[in-house]
C-alpha cells in the first residue's frame, strides 16, 4: 500500500487536488476489478487539520493534520498558491518533512513551495506556463522547461497547470502498476488522451496567435487543412497574394513564429493525432502529413517530442494497431 498525502491550504486550485486524487482512487478500483487489493491510501492534509477555502472558494476539509502525518511514498503539492507570497508555515513543514517521501509531485503553482524548500534546487521542473518566468527569476537554481507537461527529476516530477496533473498521476500509476492499468484508469475518467510528459503544453494553433489579414488567415487555415499539401514559403506566398519575402515577414509579425516552423509544429501534430486516433500505418500517416517518408516523420518525432512515432504511440494503446512501417 502506498500512502498519497496532498497538502491543502487556503487558496489551493481544487482541480489540482481532485484530478490526481481521482486517477489514484480509479487505479484501486481497476485493480478491485480484477480481484486485487488496493494499491494507494489516498490522505489530505492541512496544518492543523483547519479546513481550506479553494480558489473557486469551495469549502475542503481534510482528513488529517500535517503536523503527525504518516510518512508519505508519494508527497502531492497542488497549485493555488501566488507566487512570492507562499504560506511560510506550510513551507517550513515541508522542509522538515518533505525529504521522507520516496517521491515529491507538484501541480501547477506548487512547483513554488517545493522550490522555496529547497527541493528543486539544481533540478530541472516546469509550472503552469504563465509563472514559469517567475519560477525562473525567484528560484535562479531551477531549471525550468516552460515547453513540457510535465518533467520528471530523480524522484521529483512536476506538472504545468490544472489538468496536466491528471497526466503525471496517470505516468506515476503506469510506473507503479504498469501500462495497462493506466490505460484503463485513462479509459474509466474519460481522459481523451494520455500524454507523454514531453509533449507541449499548446497545440500548434493555440501556441500560435491568429494573423490580422485575411489573406494570412486563410493560409493558417489551409496549412492545418492540408498538411499533405506543398507548402514552401513560396507556395504558401502565392496563396496569400505576396511574395515570399514580404510573406514571411509579415506572417512572422501576425502570427509570431516563422511559416516554416508554424508548418513543422501543425505537420507534428496533426501526425501526433493520428497516432492517436487511427490504425493508420507510419507509412500511410507520413504521407498524409506532408512527411512523405516514415524517416521523416521520424526525425520530426525525435527532434520534437524526443521520441519516435511508434513509441508515442504505444504510449497510448495497449496494443499497437498497424503496422509500423
Amino acid at each position: 500500500m502506498r500512502n498519497v498525502l496532498l497538502m491543502l491550504y487556503d487558496g489551493v486550485k481544487g482541480l489540482d487536488v481532485v484530478g490526481p486524487v481521482e486517477v489514484f482512487s480509479s487505479a484501486n478500483d481497476v485493480l478491485a476489478e480484477h480481484g486485487k487489493a488496493p494499491a494507494y491510501a489516498i490522505t489530505t492534509g492541512s496544518l492543523g487539520a483547519a479546513a481550506v477555502r479553494t480558489s473557486a472558494r469551495m469549502r475542503l476539509a481534510p482528513d488529517i493534520d500535517l503536523d503527525g502525518a504518516p510518512v508519505a511514498d508519494t508527497l502531492v503539492a497542488p497549485g493555488g498558491c501566488v507566487p512570492g507570497e507562499l504560506d511560510l508555515s506550510l513551507v517550513a513543514w515541508l522542509r522538515a518533512n518533505g525529504a521522507r517521501a520516496r517521491r515529491l509531485v507538484s501541480v501547477c503553482t506548487g512547483a513554488f513551495v517545493l522550490a522555496e524548500a529547497g527541493f528543486l534546487a539544481g533540478r530541472r521542473a516546469t509550472t503552469h506556463w504563465q509563472y514559469c518566468a517567475d519560477l525562473a527569476e525567484l528560484h535562479p537554481d531551477v531549471t525550468v522547461d516552460a515547453e513540457p507537461i510535465f518533467v520528471r527529476d530523480g524522484n521529483i516530477a512536476t506538472s504545468a497547470g490544472v489538468t496536466a496533473g491528471i497526466d503525471l498521476a496517470l505516468a506515476l500509476v503506469e510506473d507503479d502498476l504498469g501500462r495497462d492499468v493506466a490505460l484503463a484508469v485513462a479509459r474509466h475518467l474519460v481522459v481523451f488522451l494520455r500524454r507523454p510528459g514531453n509533449q507541449a503544453q499548446f497545440s500548434a494553433q493555440m501556441s500560435a496567435q491568429v494573423a490580422h489579414r485575411a489573406p494570412l488567415r486563410d493560409v493558417q487555415r489551409w496549412i492545418a487543412e492540408h498538411p499533405e499539401a506543398d507548402l514552401a514559403v513560396t507556395a504558401l506566398a502565392r496563396r496569400a497574394g505576396l511574395s515570399p519575402r514580404h510573406f514571411t515577414r509579415a506572417f512572422t509579425q501576425e502570427v509570431g513564429v516563422a511559416p516554416g516552423r508554424y508548418v513543422d509544429q501543425v505537420r507534428l501534430e496533426a501526425a501526433r493525432l493520428r497516432l492517436e486516433d487511427t490504425d493508420d500505418s507510419v507509412g500511410r500517416i507520413a504521407r498524409a502529413c506532408g512527411y512523405g517518408t516514415p524517416e521523416a516523420m521520424r526525425r520530426a518525432f525525435l527532434r520534437g517530442l524526443s521520441v519516435g512515432p511508434a513509441e508515442y504511440r504505444r504510449r497510448f494503446t495497449s496494443t499497437v494497431a498497424g503496422q509500423e512501417t
